[in-house]
Order: C-alpha cells, then structure tokens, then sequence
C-alpha cells in the first residue's frame, strides 16, 4: 500500500469512527427517553398538576389516606382554558414535536447538502436535543413553569430528528470510500482503460485487412473485456458497503441504549418510578447524547478537508443566505412532488410509498404490543421496561448478523428487506391467532395469550427490526440524486414522521369500537404485507440511473 493510501485509508477510519459515535451519542437519547422515560414523564408531569375527573376537585397525587373512592378515575389537567387528559398530553406533546421536526427538516434539508455546513449544522441541532433534555433535571413538576417539559421534549425530539437527517447525509460518501468500494471502482476503471486501448489498436490496424466486428475480439488482441461485469462488481460493492456501515450504526446506537437503560434503571427502580427518577433518566440521555459527540465533532470532515462535489443544483457559496436557503428548500419540496419529478425518479417514490407503510407498521406493532401486555396480559412495569431492553439487544445481533448471511446467500439488498419484512409480520399474523378456540380458556401458550410469549417475540422482533432499519436506510442511499442526500433523506424523514399518525389512530379507534386491541392485530397484518408489492416493484439498478440522470438533466438545464 502507498502512502498515498495509507492516509487516505486513516482518514476514512477517522470519519467512519466520528459517524458511528454520534450514532452511539444520539441513539441513546431514543431509546432511554424518546420511547420509554419521555412520554411516561409528561404524563407524569401532567398527572402532578390534574385533578380527577369529572368533579376536578381533588389532585391526581393525593393517592394516600384521603384518595377518591374510585382511583381509577381519569386525571386531566387544565391547560390554558381547556381540560386535557394526562395521558393525551405527551400524545399531543409528541404531535407537536413531530410536526415542527417536518418542517424544520424541509428547511435545512438543503442546507445540510453542502458539505461544508453539514457538520456544523448536526452538532448545532446535536446541542440543542442534548441540552433540552439536559434541562430536565433542573425542572421540579411541582413548579409554576412545569409546562416547560413540553417546550424541552419538543426541542429534543426535533433536534434529534434535524441531526440524524445530517448524520444520514454521511452515508453515501462513507460507503464510496470504503476500502472495499474502492478495490472495486479500481478494477472498473482499469477494465475501462483495457477496453479503450483495445479499441486504439482495433482503430489502427490496417484497413487493407477488412477486419470484421468479431476479429477485433480476436484473442490475438488480448482476453476480451466485459465491462458491463465490473460496472455489477461496483456497484454491489457500493451496496454491500452502505448496507454494512448502516448495520454498525444501528448496532452502535443500540448498544448505547442498552448500557445507558441498565444505568438509568437503577434509580428509577430504587426511588420507585418517582418524578424525579424520570427526570434524572431523562438528564442522563441528555448527558450521554452530548458527551458522545464529543467525538463526532473532532472526527467528522471540516470545511477544510471535505472533498464531496456539491450538486449542480446548489448555488455556489457566495449566492446564497440561510433565510434565502431555506425558502428556495420549500420551493424545492414543491418541485420534488410535481408528478413530473415522481416519473423522473419513480423507484425512488415507490420505495418511499413502501416505507410509509412498514415504518408506520412496525411502529405501531411496537406500540400496540406493549400496550397489549400491559391491558391484556397484565404484565407489570419491571416487565415491559425488561421488554425495552431486549428489543434493541436482539436488534443489534440482527443488525450484524445480516450482512453476514447476505454475503454467504449472496442476496440483494431487496431480497434481505422483503425477508424481513414478512418475518415481521409474522408477529401481528401470531396474535391473531389468539381468536382460534384452541387458545383460549386453559391454553397455557400459543396465539400470544402469556407473558411469557411477549419476551419471545421481544427477541424475535429485534431481530428482525434491527436489520430492518439499517437496511432500509441504505437501500434508500442508492436511490438518492447525488450531492443532495440531506434533502431526500428529509423526505425519508417526513415520510417516516408523517405515517406515525395513521397507524396509532386506527389501532385506538379499533380498540376504542371493539373493546378488544387484539382485533388490531388483523389491521397490522393487512398494513405491513400492503408494502410487500409496492417494495417488490422497485427495480434498484434503474432506480440509481434515474437517479444519475436526474442531476445530471438539473445541472444541463440549470433547474
């Protein structure tokens, strides 16, 4: 190896080791709080300054000597003029949140492109996650400003999302440069240089020869070139590379939860599940989201070593402001969803359709699973939260696993999706089986009707999940225009936010009409194997020349 490459194999290692930090830094935060701790703590919030319903007299906490004759009885808790229910209050916290996190998203998709802003835009937005969540363990629900918990949990949750759209970015330049990627764009090129001297001297030979087209592949000539066989070496080098390093992100980010979830419950177990004990875990993600990208900000490229081509699309810097940025980003979303640019880049939106639907999906399946051991098979806090920490255990053997199984069944990126999603939607399929006569009554297991199944699934579902998202967003990588990842990876995230309102909404009406949330699981199966044809119909090798051609038409026409 030259020194030539040696550096630039050190420099690929140091940006590879600042992308999976922050990785590690962030994903804690959504493990430990965004699903567990955060929305349990507004409600708590919330349920420390309501009152019992309907006579809102008496105070949620007072569940001592003077508590209500029915403790059961629902809190809510006046907010301006209007009486909320405590437990809707960190749903509509959570709304909020994912509302202003589209939008802000949109704003600086664009931004985020230049790869000159794109780190100092993550650890701005990387800050202001951190700290809001930090701020919790300074706030007492007992406080005037208690309502500043909402304020901090929508900052968090939009920083995070803002972030993680810049950390995306990284990805389709971290996989071009990988060892393995560039062995293979190597060889690509090297064949390409043969075929053009073999061309030269077809060229020159002498014309008195009359050669015919099949005698200048004439062994004589040398062994035929097939470059058409290192252009497909390339470019599942590429997707192999961006598959694995998204693998070894979701499993870093897994592991950070896990560790930092263990920690956390040793004070919400010995102080009981108090307030504070969901402050302090809050505070703890917060800490550990801005002491890990310490790392980040010294390994990821500066402004002064980036050497990625900004797309034709972007103005150059000395015509462009953040205020005018951004209007032109929403400018841009209007074009991107023209019908016309849907027919320049159909694969790319017949994925993101598909994703709309598992991402809603899976999410919901998580959702309603726990709530279904909590109303259905009475299973105790200690028992879900030990739920929580298998899930993304599991999903991170499944997150390093699967690549491995990929290269020894030489399966696409396609092919490993579409396993795992009908191996998900097993789950749903099993519940729905708790109907069938042969499980109810005296039946000790089977159709998800014991606790002891809800752990099973737990491992099967991490599994399956953690491959899942890694895979999902490498597939996606591939079919991205060059130089405006951040952009469509914003898409990626609208698309991801935007369903996560539908799914819950129809489990709670189902259960809300039915009085019985396993009725929902029918519903699941039917969404999830809805994405399965719609995945199956995209066509990635024309999905990533779509994509080519698109920038290369925006450059020539000046779009």
């Amino acid at each position: 190896m030259s020194q030539h490459d040696s550096v630039m194999s050190a420099t690929y290692k140091q940006r590879l080791r600042g992308w999976l930090s922050y990785a590690f830094a962030s994903e804690a935060f959504v493990v430990v709080s965004l699903t567990l701790f955060l929305p349990i703590c507004l409600e708590q919030f919330a349920r420390d300054n309501g009152f019992f319903q309907p006579e809102k007299t008496q105070s949620c906490n007072s569940l001592s000597g003077d508590a209500p004759a029915n403790v059961d009885d629902r809190c809510a808790v006046k907010i301006g003029w209007l009486w909320i229910d405590t437990a809707s209050f960190s749903l509509y916290v959570y709304s909020i949140s994912v509302a202003l996190q589209a939008l802000t998203v949109i704003s600086m998709g664009s931004i985020a492109d230049r790869p000159l802003y794109r780190k100092p835009l993550l650890l701005t937005f990387a800050a202001i996650g951190a700290f809001s969540a930090i701020f919790f363990l300074f706030l007492s629900s007992s406080s005037p400003l208690w309502m500043m918990s909402a304020i901090f949990a929508i900052f968090a949750n939009v920083g995070f999302g803002a972030s993680v759209v810049a950390m995306n970015a990284y990805l389709p330049s971290l996989a071009k440069d990988s060892p393995e990627v560039i062995q293979a764009h190597s060889e690509l090129r090297s064949s390409c240089e043969d075929r053009d001297e073999n061309a030269a001297l077809a060229a020159s030979a002498d014309v008195e020869l009359e050669l015919s087209l099949e005698e200048v592949s004439d062994p004589l000539l040398g062994h035929p070139i097939h470059p058409g066989a290192s252009q497909s070496t390339y470019t599942t080098a590429l997707s192999r590379a961006t598959s694995r390093i998204s693998s070894l992100g979701i499993a870093s980010g897994y592991g950070a939860g896990i560790i930092l979830l263990l920690v956390a419950l040793i004070p919400v177990t010995r102080l009981g599940g108090s307030t504070f004990s969901l402050r302090l875990a809050i505070g703890l993600s917060g800490v550990w989201w801005a002491l890990f990208s310490i790392p980040a900000a010294i390994w990821l490229p500066n402004a002064s070593n980036i050497d990625e081509p900004e797309s034709g699309s972007i103005k150059p810097d000395d015509d462009w402001t953040f205020s005018s940025e951004i209007g032109a980003a929403w400018k841009r979303l209007v074009v991107m969803l023209r019908w016309r640019e849907i027919q320049r880049l159909q694969h790319t939106f017949r994925y993101l359709a598909a994703w709309f639907l598992l991402s809603d999906g899976f999410t919901t399946i998580t959702s309603t699973a726990i709530l279904f051991g909590k109303t259905t098979l009475h299973m105790e806090p200690p028992s879900l939260i030990l739920i929580g920490a298998i899930t993304p255990f599991s999903g991170i053997i499944g997150s390093l696993v699967s690549p491995i199984l990929q290269r020894k069944f030489m399966w696409s990126n396609l092919h490993v999706l579409v396993l795992l999603v009908l191996m998900v939607s097993l789950i749903p399929a099993y519940g729905c089986l708790g109907f069938l006569p042969i499980f109810k009554g005296t039946a000790r297991f089977g159709g998800l009707t014991t606790q002891g199944e809800m752990f099973g699934l737990a491992v099967y579902f991490g599994f399956a999940y953690g491959a899942f998202q890694s895979y999902a967003r490498a597939f996606y990588a591939e079919l991205l225009p060059p130089g405006e990842e951040a952009r469509w990876y914003g898409l990626f995230s609208i698309t991801d936010k935007s369903s996560s309102f539908v799914g819950p909404l129809i489990v709670g009406l189902i259960a809300d009409s039915t009085g019985n949330i396993r009725y929902a699981f029918f519903f699941l199966v039917f969404m999830v194997w809805a994405a399965v044809p719609v995945l199956l119909s995209v066509n990635i090798d024309k999905g990533r020349q779509d994509a080519r051609d698109y920038v290369s038409r925006r450059t020539l026409v000046g779009e």
